[in-house]
């Protein structure tokens, strides 16, 4: 009996303990290319829509406000955000990408930013652009510096998998009718979150992880599946601070290469019919 019990465990599947996982999403309200038939509000809608679903914990998106000030109707974006009862976060005014201005323009950058955060609780939190956080140690430095005099937290990554590199490729196809082809970037998009979802395992095992994801429209396509895979892999979703409450601003956590054949993606239904 004893012998038969061993065999019968042997042959289960090893499961991993379930780890944390925080969603947050950048670039409200703007980002990368619309396919036929779809806008700004749209696309917020149909993400807010798959987060509410699979009841993700107060995802926070992070906003440049730029697009704003030249298209005011992209306002209602962050309003149906807060609606929903989402957080907003600070990304700069503009997306701009700290080692082409200096410290004290791109300080300017964050205050800009903060009118259209203000209605959002708990705003103070900060995504670098680009994830570039200064070449140049005194102006990292003083960001840093200054961030925290305003009260920000950083909002690091730990889970990235280059989701926006699927955005212009889908629009296309859309506008193709390539179903063919959006059913493949479908396959890949799952693939690339899956194996870099296991490359953040193997490089940083153990910790509470934040995904990096964008306000594209294929992202909100792809986002029921994309948080049913993660459920399969053992993650339970939690909040942006919940997952931070042990990181060090004062460090970025190593980030894995995010695993993505972009010539192939930039490829796709991009030659005339």
């Amino acid at each position: 009996m004893k012998r038969l019990l061993l065999v019968l465990l042997l042959g289960l599947p090893c499961l991993a303990p379930a780890q944390d996982l925080a969603i947050t999403i950048d670039d409200l309200p703007v980002h990368s290319a619309l396919p036929p038939g779809e806008t700004r509000l749209s696309v917020a809608e149909r993400m807010i829509a798959a987060l509410q679903d699979a009841k993700i914990p107060e995802p926070y998106a992070f906003v440049n406000a730029a697009p704003i000030a030249e298209n005011p109707a992209l306002t209602d974006v962050l309003t149906a955000w807060r609606s929903a009862g989402f957080p907003l976060g600070n990304h700069t005014w503009s997306h701009a990408n700290l080692d082409t201005l200096s410290a004290a323009d791109f300080e300017s950058e964050i205050t800009r930013n903060e009118t259209a955060l203000r209605d959002s609780p708990d705003w103070h939190w900060f995504r670098y652009p680009l994830l570039v956080e200064g070449s140049d140690p005194a102006k990292r430095a003083e960001i840093r510096r200054f961030l925290k005099e305003r009260g920000y937290r950083i909002a690091a990554v730990t889970m990235n998998f280059n989701d926006f590199l699927w955005n212009e490729p889908y629009a296309r196809c859309r506008a193709k009718h390539d179903e063919a082809a959006i059913a493949e970037l479908e396959r890949l998009y799952l693939a690339a979150a899956h194996q870099a979802a296991d490359d953040a395992r193997r490089l940083s095992p153990g910790i509470a992880y934040v995904l990096l994801i964008h306000v594209g429209a294929f992202d909100a396509r792809m986002m029921p599946k994309l948080l049913a895979q993660y459920r399969e892999q053992g993650f339970q979703f939690v909040t942006l601070p919940q997952a931070e409450r042990n990181y060090d601003d004062s460090l970025t956590p190593p980030l894995p290469p995010a695993p993505v054949d972009a010539n192939r993606l930039a490829a796709m239904c991009s030659a005339p019919q």
